[in-house]
């Protein structure tokens, strides 16, 4: 375990002599809006070592130095919660990353592997999974919990070596750069409250009830950042679609609510709750916010959607990638509908060489499917 700024700095400086690092960490965040960090991980080609953020005193700013190393690749996997904390404490989004779990899915492991189940498939070596519901806050840490720790970024080295020479052997590391940059940026980890509304299902049918829905969500939120706790131990989603059908004017509407618990509507978070609710209330009629609208599919579309589905099964298999990368159920709806002029993913770049340009000519009438030798393939007519 580190312990100390002096020895985080030297280990630091070793990590950042080698081309790439793995990195993980543990946190908490069952009872906090932002994750506790707990432990950081971290592995070069010939070094690996266990960083002890609880410690009084300890000064990150080495760790933080180097993730904003554009000289040293930072190997993560499934990347966001851990970019969230560096984001977070570090106040920094590191650059260039690579995360395994995507690397994975362009390789054709699968849709979102686990970690254990690619370091099996890879490696070989069995993951000891007894210490994955560990409390990280908890000291000391027994020596099998560390050795847990430090599995999450020992077998990553030999992962991320694996995966990038398949990438270059299949020529695919492109491929990987579109959803880099989504990771990479910083507006993937910073929520404006303003947009909280967008977390919750669309339950509501007037532009009143969507006027306050918002105006909840956006109270949520920074009442839930500013007291440092989960969003519902403000108030539940449930209460937000109810405040919004039913409006409440004062406290003892909001009292009558099923979803407030007794007594909540006189205190100083249900006053506040409640001027929200009014200052939502007040807004003019003409700068109510529009229902979004569900565009309606015109008739077959659905079926040509579930042509297009199989298409994409093809594809998958023929070229041995996952599903979710080339193409999402949104992008094949948007192909069936507007064809050339579908703003999807699947139409730009090398998703359109690999599937969009077959997907439009199969629209177009100009590719058949057809079952043969117990399987399906595609026949260009």
């Amino acid at each position: 375990m580190i312990t100390t700024t002096e020895a985080l700095a030297a280990f630091c400086a070793r990590l950042a002599s080698h081309p790439f690092v793995t990195v993980d960490t543990e946190f908490l965040r069952e009872t906090t809006y932002w994750p506790e960090l707990c432990l950081i991980q971290m592995a070069g080609p010939d070094d690996a070592g266990i960083v002890d953020p609880l410690v009084e005193g300890l000064d990150l700013t080495p760790f933080f130095e180097l993730m904003a190393n554009t000289a040293v690749v930072k190997v993560f996997h499934a990347a966001r919660q851990d970019i969230e904390i560096v984001v977070n404490r570090g106040n920094l989004v590191p650059h260039p990353i690579f995360d395994t779990q995507v690397a994975a899915m362009v390789c054709g492991f699968g849709e979102s592997i686990s970690y254990d189940q690619l370091v099996s498939r890879i490696t070989g070596a069995p993951i000891d999974k007894s210490s994955r519901f560990t409390d990280w806050s908890h000291r000391p840490l027994s020596e099998k919990q560390l050795d847990y720790a430090l599995a999450d970024v020992t077998h990553l080295r030999d992962v991320y070596l694996e995966l990038v020479s398949r990438l270059e052997a299949e020529g695919r590391g492109h491929w990987l750069a579109d959803e880099m940059a989504v990771l990479e940026s910083r507006a993937t980890y910073e929520m404006d409250p303003e947009d909280a509304w967008k977390r919750l299902k669309m339950r509501v049918k007037k532009p009143v009830e969507l006027c306050v829905l918002k105006h909840v969500a956006a109270w949520r939120e920074r009442e839930a950042r500013t007291r440092n706790v989960p969003r519902g131990r403000v108030i539940k989603d449930d209460a937000i679609y109810e405040i919004a059908q039913q409006q409440p004017r004062d406290a003892e509407a909001l009292g009558r609510l099923r979803t407030i618990a007794r007594g909540w509507e006189r205190s100083a978070q249900g006053a506040k709750l409640l001027e929200v609710v009014n200052e939502a209330l007040a807004t003019p009629k003409e700068e109510m916010p529009r229902l979004p609208r569900h565009r309606q599919a015109p008739e077959g579309a659905q079926a040509a959607v579930e042509l297009l589905r199989v298409l994409l099964k093809m594809t998958v298999e023929t070229e041995n990638v996952a599903a979710k990368i080339i193409a999402s159920s949104d992008d094949l709806e948007s192909i069936a509908i507007d064809g050339e002029n579908a703003d999807v993913p699947a139409l730009k770049g090398w998703r359109r060489d690999l599937f969009g340009d077959r997907a439009l000519k199969l629209i177009r009438g100009e590719v058949a499917l057809r079952f043969t030798g117990k399987k399906v393939d595609a026949l260009d007519l």
